[in-house]
C-alpha cells in the first residue's frame, strides 16, 4: 500500500488542493474494492501542529499525523500556499528537512500550483522542469532562475517530482498519479466518477499575458509601452534599439534578461492578447482581427496564435466566446 502524506503548511492553504486529493485517493480504494482488487492508498493529512488554524481565520486542519511522526512515505502532496511566497517559505521552512529526507529516501513529491514556490525554496527543483499557476510565472523565474519553468505545461514530471499548473488543474496530475500507480483502466474510472477530463496537457488557452514589468531597467520597460501601445503597426528590433540610443545586441540582451521574453517574441505575444480579447467578445470575422492586431499573413497568424494559446483562432473562439459565429 502507498502511502500518501498531504502536508498542511502554515497560512493560507488551498483547502480544494488538501481535500479533493483526499477524496480521489479514497474514492480510488472504493473503485478497487468494487473491481475486486485491494485498496492501494493510505491517505494521510501531516502537519506540524496538531491544529493548524487558515490565517483567513475561516477554517481548521486537523492532521493525522506530525512529521516526526512520519518515518517513510511514498508520495507527498504539496497543496497551494497562498500570499507572499517568501513568507510561506520562512514560516513552513520545519518541512524542508523532513521533505528532502523523504526524497532522498525514494518518496515521489508533487506540488500543485503555487505549492511549486513551496517545493523550489527546498531545491530540489533546482535544475529540473517545473510549472506553477501562469498568471505567476514571472516572479517564479525572478526567485527561481536555475528552474526550468514551462508555464504552458498543465503538469512536469521529472526523477519523482512532479509540479501542476493553475488552480484545478492538480485534478489532472491527482489523474496521472492513478494511473501510474492503479493503471489506466482505473485512471478512466477515476476520472468519470469526478467527471474530470483525463487528457490535458497545456494551461496555454487559460493564459493571460502581462508583459512582466517588475524589473529595474527603463528602457526596455518603455519600449514594452511602446510596444504594447503601437501594437498594430510593424515594430522592428533596430527601430526600439535606435529609440533608446543602445545597440541592438546589448538592448536583446537586456530585453530577454529582464522579460524572460526575446523582442519578436514579445510583440508577437502582445498582438495574440489583443487578438484573443476581439475573439473573446467581438463578431469580426478571423482576417479582420488578424489585420486588427498587425498580422497580414493569415497561416503566420494562426501559426503564431497556436502556439502560443495551444489553440487555432476559431477553435479559441469557439470555446470563449457566447456568441459564436462562423470565421
Amino acid at each position: 500500500m502507498k502511502h500518501i502524506s498531504i502536508i498542511i503548511p502554515l497560512g493560507h492553504t488551498s483547502l480544494v488542493n488538501i481535500e479533493g486529493t483526499h477524496q480521489i485517493f479514497s474514492n480510488v480504494n472504493e473503485i478497487l474494492k468494487e473491481v475486486g482488487k485491494s485498496p492501494m492508498f493510505d491517505v494521510r493529512l501531516v502537519g506540524l501542529t496538531r491544529k493548524t488554524e487558515q490565517s483567513t481565520g475561516l477554517f481548521v486542519v486537523k492532521p493525522d499525523l506530525l512529521i516526526h511522526e512520519v518515518n517513510k512515505t511514498d508520495i507527498i502532496i504539496i497543496p497551494a500556499i497562498h500570499g507572499d511566497q517568501y513568507t510561506a517559505a520562512k514560516n513552513n521552512k520545519d518541512f524542508m528537512p523532513w521533505l528532502i529526507n523523504q526524497y532522498n529516501e525514494g518518496a515521489e513529491i508533487a506540488s500543485f500550483c503555487l505549492g511549486s514556490f513551496f517545493l523550489a525554496a527546498t531545491g530540489l527543483l533546482n535544475g529540473k522542469q517545473a510549472t506553477t499557476h501562469w498568471r505567476f510565472a514571472n516572479e517564479f523565474r525572478l526567485m527561481f532562475p536555475q528552474i526550468n519553468l514551462l508555464d504552458d505545461k498543465i503538469m512536469t514530471e521529472e526523477n519523482g517530482i512532479y509540479t501542476s499548473g493553475g488552480a484545478y488543474s492538480y485534478l489532472n496530475l491527482i489523474l496521472y498519479l492513478v494511473e501510474k500507480h492503479a493503471g489506466r483502466d482505473i485512471a478512466i474510472l477515476t476520472a468519470k466518477s469526478f467527471m474530470i477530463d483525463l487528457n490535458k496537457y497545456s494551461q496555454s488557452p487559460f493564459i493571460m499575458f502581462r508583459g512582466q514589468k517588475e524589473h529595474d531597467d527603463e528602457p526596455v520597460r518603455k519600449a514594452q509601452e511602446f510596444i504594447e501601445n503601437n501594437f498594430q503597426e510593424k515594430i522592428t528590433v533596430g527601430q526600439l534599439a535606435s529609440m533608446f540610443a543602445l545597440s541592438r545586441r546589448n538592448f536583446e540582451r537586456r530585453f530577454k534578461k529582464a522579460t524572460s521574453n526575446t523582442i519578436s517574441e514579445y510583440i508577437q505575444r502582445v498582438k495574440v492578447e489583443a487578438a484573443k480579447m476581439n475573439l473573446e467578445s467581438s463578431s469580426e470575422n478571423i482576417s479582420e482581427i488578424m489585420y486588427k492586431v498587425g498580422y497580414n499573413d493569415n497561416k503566420a497568424f494562426r501559426s503564431t496564435f497556436k502556439k502560443i494559446t495551444g489553440l487555432t483562432p476559431v477553435e479559441y473562439r469557439n470555446k470563449y466566446n457566447q456568441f459564436v459565429v462562423a470565421p
